[in-house]
């Protein structure tokens, strides 16, 4: 069964990011459908789904919407056991976890929305906000790595804190700090923001008046350009032609692309793209 994922902005949604997460962090294939929040394109593809929901993400298959990223996720888990830890012991508290922070961290969720354009200096915690950082370092507190050693579902769905914690700057553990890396230099979070930066989309609101510094993470150097002869004749990634429009300049080597989006996603992060590292060495 191929899903159909349809999600909103990558920048902002963090209910899309974990939508996203739950196939291609586990490599499950699906066709993603993204439009902008609040959009028209959203509205009508939404329309008619047998979810009746309005909300994003929803998987989708022969007509049958699968909506919620907890139900999303239990009903991939029944094909892909492996998503949740296999000792049932730990698989029941992973489950927990998932479900404290679906229903809470409310005041974290609010008042820090995800913003993966951003890292903000001088952002002031609220009591509310310090709470749930507390309570996020109990449950972090078993960490080796990822929270039940591999992956599961239980990062999927703290992946966007992590994320809040590095656009807010926000005061944590060295633990937490060490785990919330992890995120930050999993593929497909890097992918993610990569394609996200690529949409060149600002959502209105969502930005904050305070100073802004770069994002962590070294990256390799990589500007869009106008001219330039490629090392390549074909995209990295589609195997179409190049177009002369998508060309980057990218650790001192031109490189061509089938689209804009192609480019601009390698600018934002090439490191994060395996197909095009041939091309990089």
């Amino acid at each position: 069964m191929i899903w159909t994922l349809i999600i909103g902005d990558r920048t902002y949604s963090s209910w899309s990011l974990r939508g996203w997460l739950l196939f291609a962090a586990f490599d499950i294939p699906v066709q993603v459908q993204q439009h902008p929040m609040y959009s028209p394109e959203l509205k009508g593809a939404l329309q008619g789904l047998s979810s009746g929901s309005m909300l994003v993400p929803q998987m989708v298959s022969g007509g049958h919407a699968v909506w919620d990223t907890l139900a999303m996720a239990e009903t991939l888990a029944e094909a892909h056991p492996h998503m949740w830890p296999a000792d049932p012991v730990a698989r029941a508290r992973a489950r927990s976890m998932v479900a404290e922070l679906h229903s809470g961290f409310t005041a974290l969720r609010g008042t820090c929305g995800m913003n993966l354009r951003h890292v903000y200096d001088g952002f002031e915690v609220t009591d509310a906000v310090q709470r749930d950082l507390d309570r996020l370092a109990v449950l972090w507190a078993d960490a080796d790595g990822w929270l039940f050693g591999g992956y599961s579902i239980a990062d999927v769905f703290f992946a966007p804190v992590a994320t809040r914690i590095v656009t807010y700057g926000l005061p944590v553990s060295d633990a937490m700090r060490a785990y919330v890396q992890k995120h930050l230099e999993h593929l497909p979070m890097r992918q993610w923001r990569a394609q996200g930066l690529a949409e060149s989309f600002v959502q209105p609101g969502y930005d904050l008046d305070l100073p802004t510094r770069d994002w962590p993470g070294q990256r390799i150097a990589a500007r869009a350009v106008a001219l330039g002869t490629p090392i390549n004749q074909t995209c990295p990634y589609s195997g179409k032609p190049v177009r002369a429009n998508s060309l980057a300049e990218i650790d001192g080597r031109i490189i061509g692309f089938c689209n804009t989006f192609c480019r601009d996603k390698s600018v934002a992060d090439a490191g994060a793209w395996p197909l095009l590292q041939p091309l990089l060495v």
